[in-house]
């Protein structure tokens, strides 16, 4: 992966490196060959790292995607945050549960062309089966964080969100900007800030210097924040979505570089959501960009299962 002060190469107008190598532990994670994820993280602390990850202590379930070689990404997954919920004698750490719950979704996923199997769940349930998910029954909340922004950044991501609620049904609410800035243990919930509910996911334009693993030409990570119920059932409240403003802007003074910048967007969302790493590349969630034009059949069988279910009022 270069670094800022290395060379790189173009091709097809969109940088690159010179060297166009991807980690083995990349490809690996890919198809399924890297180690079993670490159990859900509990009020005692993050969950162990391990090698090649990209870690962040308490934090992200980061999705790191880089400019590489001749392919267009490589991302690398990392551990998603738990919070501790307490109902039975609530907490002073969780909101009031239920807030904004409907009694059904509130959407439903776009109708599938075509099923496919080429998909996986960033994580799942107790059963290693069903897909850990957001309550589809309230809408998921989102500030970003605009200082920064390349031009006509704003406007690829209010795209690549209604492309990612069309094929789930979930359904994405704009709370306007924030001066929060990002944090490897941002917590879930922070009533000073935003009131008795769980935290918005927030989004950010942001730097090398303020990031320091978007160096060497990472475009963005992006990540869910989960908790547990008193039924044991994980559920995803909260998130993270970090994009280098520079790589974008240098993305976007290319031809094609809308497209592309669109198609990471998407994938970054789509780890928000709870899709990982899959290994076929015509997928979108494939973990390096080649002829992918959009999301494939097995990411929008992954996003229709991730927006469909039984409401969880519980949290």
């Amino acid at each position: 992966m270069s670094s800022g002060t290395e060379p790189r190469s173009r091709v097809g107008d969109i940088p690159r490196s010179p060297t166009g190598r991807v980690p083995q532990w990349v490809m690996d994670e890919a198809t399924g060959r890297a180690s079993t994820p670490p159990p859900w993280r509990g009020p005692t602390g993050p969950a162990p790292a391990r090698r090649g990850s990209r870690w962040r202590g308490a934090g992200l379930a980061a999705a790191v995607v880089a400019v590489l070689g001749v392919s267009a990404w490589a991302q690398f997954s990392g551990a998603l945050q738990g919070t501790s919920l307490v109902y039975a004698g609530r907490s002073a750490d969780v909101p009031t549960p239920g807030q904004e719950s409907e009694d059904a979704p509130l959407g439903q996923p776009a109708p599938l062309v075509q099923h496919s199997d080429a998909w996986r769940p960033m994580r799942t349930q107790a059963d290693g089966t069903t897909p850990v998910r957001w309550d589809p029954c309230r809408p998921i909340h989102y500030v970003t964080r605009t200082a920064g922004a390349p031009a006509g950044g704003q406007e690829l991501l209010q795209e690549a969100l209604q492309r990612v609620s069309e094929a789930t049904g979930l359904r994405f609410v704009d709370d306007g900007s924030t001066d929060e800035g990002p944090s490897p243990q941002r917590a879930s919930f922070q009533p000073d800030r935003y009131g008795d509910r769980w935290a918005p996911v927030l989004i950010t334009w942001v730097s090398a210097d303020e990031v320091p693993d978007i160096a060497a030409s990472v475009v963005g990570q992006a990540g869910p924040a989960g908790v547990t119920t008193p039924e044991g059932e994980d559920v995803y409240v909260s998130g993270t979505v970090e994009l280098d403003a520079g790589e974008v802007t240098q993305a976007l003074a290319h031809p094609g570089g809308d497209a592309f910048v669109r198609l990471v967007l998407e994938h970054e969302l789509a780890h928000l959501v709870g899709l990982a790493h899959v290994n076929d590349p015509t997928e979108l969630m494939y973990p390096v960009a080649g002829a992918q034009g959009g999301f494939g059949p097995g990411d929008l069988t992954g996003l229709a299962a991730l927006g469909t279910g039984g409401c969880i009022p519980e949290v």
